[in-house]
């Protein structure tokens, strides 16, 4: 059985995995509190499913042009450039706040700018996993990535409960900025073998292009960027809607915020841990096919709760399926990729998710104005259920490929190696550099 533990005896994983969940504390510190602070000022759901799209859009329209600069850079300096990028970002937010000219529009571009320079930076992280760890260690590392998102996700919003309650927003948003720090201290230590220098005199949108077609003619990765996008649109906002269950619905402000966010983020460490060993006991295939079945079950359940602490069960439920369908779908794109094309792909299956969720959660938010938020997170599991019911039934070519990779001789193999691709996970979320 593989162990998820394993990759930390890299020293180089360590210390990027280390730095990553630093900053992905300081991370979700500012997600809450952006949450809560444009929730507070508009009583607007819109208005926070607006502030989590801005951050997401860029990814949308940036992530491809990252994914294309990580196959032609150097991808360790390109990471720490865009890192600065978003601390500096996070400091404006953090003066905003503290000045008390934070409007709602003006913290919304200021994420969209944050988010951007996260979109542009990000693909090369992915890119770089594979030289972090031994090919043997590639599924411990799936899950440790997961788990450290995740783990932030736990800790960053009880920490900024705290501050919070005892502070203030800006204060939240220089822990952010400060965070940054661990990151780019990590990636000037770390030593990446040498790679090929890349001469190419393509216009960056050929080579995207290019990898377009890479992703159309293999038909896992097809399948993955569909179902990417059909859970991005109808399931994923309800990451961006926490805020305005927790205020608006149940009328508990930035405690309750933090009450469910944790404990979206418990269910989801939970559920990366135990990827592993259940896909080495289950397969991969039918682990993710699983995943995608719960999810819009416990999304159900979790609308129709009817307390806080009812709904924190339940967003356990949805925080631990809802990783196993991320981690399953880009670990499809990741082993089945070409090599030479893997930063150019993994843009798209970012562009992905990046371009839809933003619209979900735009669209349910204004649909919760209407019908209230609990109706909408109900009503998006029982359409996403329909949906992929369909699908199944129209086109089950969708789900076969999504089994692992067939080797010449016939057998499937789920090791990825420095030749093939790596089975890294991306966590989508509210933050760019993180995963919905």
């Amino acid at each position: 059985m593989i162990s998820p533990l394993r990759p930390l005896r890299s020293r180089n994983f360590a210390l990027v995995w280390a730095s990553a969940l630093v900053s992905n504390v300081g991370s979700w510190m500012q997600t809450v509190a952006l949450g809560v602070v444009i929730t507070a000022r508009t009583h607007d759901p819109l208005w926070t499913g607006a502030v989590a799209a801005a951050a997401f859009v860029p990814i949308g329209v940036l992530a491809p042009v990252g994914g294309a600069l990580a196959d032609r850079i150097d991808r360790r300096r390109w990471l720490i450039v865009t890192t600065l990028a978003e601390a500096v970002f996070a400091a404006i937010l953090a003066v905003l706040a503290a000045t008390g000219h934070a409007p709602p529009l003006a913290l919304v571009g200021v994420a969209f700018l944050g988010g951007a320079s996260a979109a542009i930076g990000f693909p090369s992280y992915q890119a770089m996993l594979p030289d972090l760890v031994p090919q043997r260690d590639l599924l411990g590392a799936v899950s440790l990535s997961s788990a450290q998102f995740n783990l932030g996700r736990v800790v960053g919003p009880a920490l900024a409960g705290v501050v919070l309650t005892a502070g203030s927003p800006a204060w939240a948003f220089a822990v952010n900025a400060v965070s940054f720090g661990a990151v780019v201290a990590a990636l000037a230590i770390v030593r990446l073998p040498p790679r090929a220098p890349v001469v190419s005199t393509e216009p960056i949108l050929r080579r995207i292009a290019d990898g377009a077609r890479v992703a159309a003619a293999e038909p896992g990765c097809r399948s993955a960027i569909i179902l990417i996008a059909v859970v991005a649109l109808i399931g994923s906002p309800f990451i961006a809607l926490v805020p305005a269950v927790a205020i608006e619905a149940l009328h508990r402000g930035a405690g309750g915020t933090s009450v469910l966010v944790v404990a979206q983020g418990i269910g989801a460490v939970a559920g990366a841990l135990a990827l592993g060993p259940l896909a080495d006991r289950f397969a991969r295939r039918r682990l993710l096919i699983g995943a995608l079945a719960a999810f819009p079950i416990a999304l159900v359940a979790y609308g129709l709760a009817p307390s806080l602490w009812a709904k924190a069960a339940a967003i356990v439920a949805v925080g631990a399926v809802y990783i196993g369908v991320l981690s399953g779908l880009n670990t499809v794109v990741q082993l089945r990729v070409p090599a030479e094309a893997r930063g150019r792909v993994l843009g798209l299956y970012m562009m992905a998710l990046g371009t839809i969720y933003p619209v979900g959660a735009v669209v349910e938010g204004a649909f919760a104005r209407v019908f209230g938020i609990d109706t909408v997170t109900t009503a998006s599991g029982v359409v996403l259920i329909g949906v992929l019911a369909l699908l199944a039934v129209a086109r089950p070519g969708l789900f076969t490929a999504l089994g692992d990779p067939v080797t010449p001789d016939g057998d499937a193999t789920a090791r990825a190696t420095p030749e093939s691709s790596s089975p890294e996970t991306v966590p989508i979320d509210p933050a760019p550099r993180a995963a919905p």
